[in-house]
């Protein structure tokens, strides 16, 4: 399977049909001397570009609209543009992204646009009440608005243990809970305000994957099923699938429920790992099929910070689990 993109190094790809054509959004890898550690250091992206295609066929061209957003252009930002994505509502578009802050403390910002391709004007402070990577927005059929984020070891969120807004710099880098009995930690999830660039009142809430042998939350110790990173939020059939990565274990895994806050009951997985550490990916319905975009770094030779997007079709069987092969 070949790359999406060939000419720059791209990740973390985030798929959206608008106006007929599918619009991706993801990060920009690009060379670094900072040497590998579990902290992601060498991830030092530091702008994005926007891709479209009016086509999944693989000779069709992939459109580069430019770099929409770079780090000098958001006030609060010291570095590394990680991994975005995008909405659209009420005629505008919405760039998502994570950044440390001035302090080095991860939060998510908001870019507003009037087209999908942006550009993209950035606001000048972070979504109060933000914290750690990977925001991924799903807009229900109702109009209402979600945003999912999070991410273990070098993305912060084992940091808030304490509570939401209760950094303890003390679990900084590649830490998480572990020991018999301990709940993983979640993702997070927050209703999005009618104008998409705040959380609602109602504030952010934990995302729980049940296992489905007992129904009780996924321990901290099961690192092939239990969040790490990279959410993403779709919904088919009035079902809500909402999927991550493992992290360490390198599985794009999934779970179900009926609500877009959850619970949500873990129904496996969807990508074995790939060339490089990280595994990323959204899934997206396109001209009645459905596709799974993701990431590796074959292109690269498998160097783990410089990684190209791809895409495969994906399935759902009679019972609506997910599989990577057609069903008969």
């Amino acid at each position: 399977m070949a790359p999406l993109i060939t000419h720059l190094y791209t990740a973390d790809p985030s798929a959206h049909v608008f106006e007929g054509r599918v619009y991706i959004y993801p990060s920009h890898d690009r060379e670094t001397d900072i040497q590998f550690n579990d902290n992601g250091d060498q991830y030092d992206m530091a702008d994005y570009h926007v891709f479209s295609t009016d086509s999944l066929d693989p000779a069709s061209p992939v459109t580069d609209h430019g770099v929409v957003l770079k780090t000098e252009d958001i006030p609060w930002v010291s570095k590394q543009l990680w991994a975005p994505d995008a909405a659209t509502k009420g005629g505008k578009y919405y760039l998502y992204f994570p950044a440390r802050d001035k302090e080095g403390i991860f939060r998510i910002g908001v870019a507003v646009g009037d087209r999908p391709e942006g550009p993209f004007v950035p606001e000048p402070e972070p979504i109060k009440g933000s914290y750690s990577i990977d925001p991924a927005t799903f807009v229900d059929d109702d109009g209402e608005a979600y945003l999912y984020f999070g991410g273990l070891w070098g993305g912060q969120l084992q940091c808030y243990q304490k509570g939401h807004n209760v950094f303890d710099a003390e679990w900084q880098g590649p830490k998480e809970p572990s020991g018999e009995g301990v709940k993983s930690i979640g993702a997070r999830v927050g209703k999005l305000t009618e104008d998409m660039r705040q959380f609602a009142a109602e504030g952010v809430k934990d995302v729980v994957i049940l296992a489905p042998e007992t129904g009780e939350p996924i321990l901290a110790d099961d690192h092939d099923r239990r969040f790490f990173e990279a959410a993403w939020m779709h919904k088919r059939d009035g079902t809500y699938y909402f999927s991550y990565s493992t992290g360490d274990t390198h599985y794009l895994c999934y779970a179900t429920g009926t609500s877009p806050y959850g619970p949500f009951t873990y129904g496996g997985r969807i990508l074995e790992p790939v060339l490089g550490w990280t595994t990323h990916h959204s899934i997206v319905e396109f001209q009645g099929r459905w596709w799974l975009f993701h990431h590796d770094c074959e292109l690269s030779g498998g160097v783990d910070h410089l990684r190209s997007v791809k895409v495969k079709e994906i399935f759902y069987d009679k019972e609506g689990k997910i599989v990577t092969e057609k069903p008969e």
